[in-house]
């Protein structure tokens, strides 16, 4: 069943999209804050102005009396848009007088109760007819000993179509706005992460021929100074594992070179003539002896490999530190003897290894030792446990190494050009040393030329990261 490929989330996409939500939202409440505050604004404008207006006719009433009132009432004149329609009843509720035409849009039914004066003049009525809206009020006044009603119908119309114009005037900005937002955040968007395009290109200049080049800090915005920095340090790893890469690769050709060219070189002059018997055996043995020798080499190549890739298998507990040291100094004792190297052991206490590489990596110490201590010298083993960790040390007072190649000694195929160099492949102390560090230690070495020299392999107590 195949899938889909989900394509990658654009960052810059979700910046622009994120950025003109965000405005359109601030946008949206704002003027809609906006557009509220105004009409509320204008509502109250609109019942003061009606409230001025009752109180006047009020005023006008009380004074001139419902007779001359009616008659001047009568002398304006207001057609369909006047801005006020004017209504006096008596106490029996009959019209005494109205704006012409008041009948048509606002009847006398449609008024809220009326108040008892006007200076106490609430909220008014709202009433719509076809495309016209009306604020009604209602107050008492009395004159001549009788109660008379006088009702106000302020026509509203054009402030609604106001209000509707405005709130799209309000739309049309807000869309404005909206898309105006997106362009500026794509522009902004674009500009910002114009440093990430540049250094893609930078990136895409650096090969396995330029592992050299860098990432400069250098013009980098502070939000990026990391990302440089962390890439400049892994092109140093790259490199650095590029060249050793290299030169394994080169040392490991040499090294097998060696070997092969040794088989080819006794098989071809064996096929010249006719051999008896014992040359053949001969050549098989020395090429017996050379096919150990590359077996040893990629057995040390490949365990090497495995602890670089963390696929080899550790399994640490603890073990009596003096009977595995003993049992290795036994094991070398007779070809010691033969050399007339005495071998010493000291100190005691358990160590926190796997065993088998334990052994393993004190062997290769101990072959080391044997092949460069002359007649008549001595290996010391020692034995030292502290609160934190464990130390095994071996010691020879043999040929010892130049402060030139000490640095080197741990890496693989390093064979020191003088008087200690010999037929090995140069992996011993590589190995040693990647045992140590599958325990999570350290090995450190020491030596003075035609003094001797140290090995100190350091073990904590516990695994680490437990």
């Amino acid at each position: 069943m195949s899938s889909r490929r989900t394509e990658p989330r654009s960052i810059a996409a979700q910046l622009v999209l994120l950025f003109t939500l965000a405005a359109t939202l601030l946008l949206f409440c704002g003027l809609g804050a906006f557009y509220w505050i105004v009409v509320r604004h204008a509502f109250a404008e609109d019942n003061a102005v009606l409230a001025d207006k009752i109180s006047g006719l009020s005023a006008d009433f009380r004074e001139s009396g419902p007779r001359i009132f009616g008659e001047e009432l009568k002398t304006r004149r207001a057609g369909d848009h006047a801005p006020y329609w004017i209504r006096i009843l008596d106490s029996e509720g009959h019209t005494v007088t109205e704006t012409a035409g008041m009948e048509r849009f606002v009847p006398l039914s449609v008024f809220p109760p009326a108040q008892k004066s006007t200076s106490s003049i609430g909220g008014s009525k709202d009433y719509r007819t076809g495309a016209k809206l009306f604020s009604l009020v209602a107050v008492n006044e009395k004159t001549g000993g009788q109660t008379y009603t006088i009702q106000v119908a302020q026509d509203r119309s054009s402030d609604e179509q106001l209000e509707g114009r405005f709130g799209v005037l309000l739309i049309v900005m807000l869309a404005g706005s909206i898309l105006a937002s997106a362009i500026i955040a794509i522009a902004v968007t674009k500009h910002g992460l114009r440093p990430l395009a540049e250094m893609t290109r930078s990136l895409e200049r650096i090969g396995p021929a330029h592992l050299n080049e860098r990432v400069a800090l250098a013009g980098w915005p502070r939000e990026l100074q990391p990302l440089a920095t962390t890439f400049d340090v892994m092109l140093a790893r790259l490199e650095d594992s590029f060249k050793r890469l290299s030169q394994f690769s080169a040392d490991l050709a040499h090294e097998l070179r060696t070997p092969v060219a040794n088989i080819m070189g006794e098989a071809q002059v064996a096929l010249t003539r006719e051999r008896t018997p014992s040359e053949y055996r001969e050549v098989i043995e020395s090429t017996i002896a050379e096919c150990e020798r590359l077996s040893g080499i990629v057995d040390n190549l490949l365990f090497v490999a495995r602890v670089d890739a963390a696929r080899e298998s550790i399994e640490r507990k603890l073990i009596d530190a003096r009977a595995a040291v003993e049992k290795i100094a036994t094991f070398y004792q007779t070809l010691a003897e033969d050399r007339n190297v005495a071998i010493h052991c000291s100190g005691e206490g358990e160590i926190y290894v796997d065993p088998a590489l334990f052994e393993r990596a004190l062997g290769n110490l101990m072959d080391n030792a044997l092949r460069f201590t002359p007649e008549g010298g001595t290996i010391q083993i020692s034995i030292t446990v502290k609160a934190a960790h464990s130390e095994v040390t071996v010691s020879d007072n043999g040929y010892g190494i130049t402060p030139e190649d000490l640095p080197r000694v741990f890496d693989r195929f390093y064979r020191v050009d003088s008087s200690r160099s010999s037929d090995g492949a140069g992996l011993g102390l590589a190995l040693v040393k990647s045992i140590v560090d599958l325990h999570g230690g350290s090995a450190k070495i020491e030596s003075e030329v035609n003094r001797g020299t140290t090995v100190t392999l350091t073990f904590p107590k516990q695994a680490v990261g437990t």
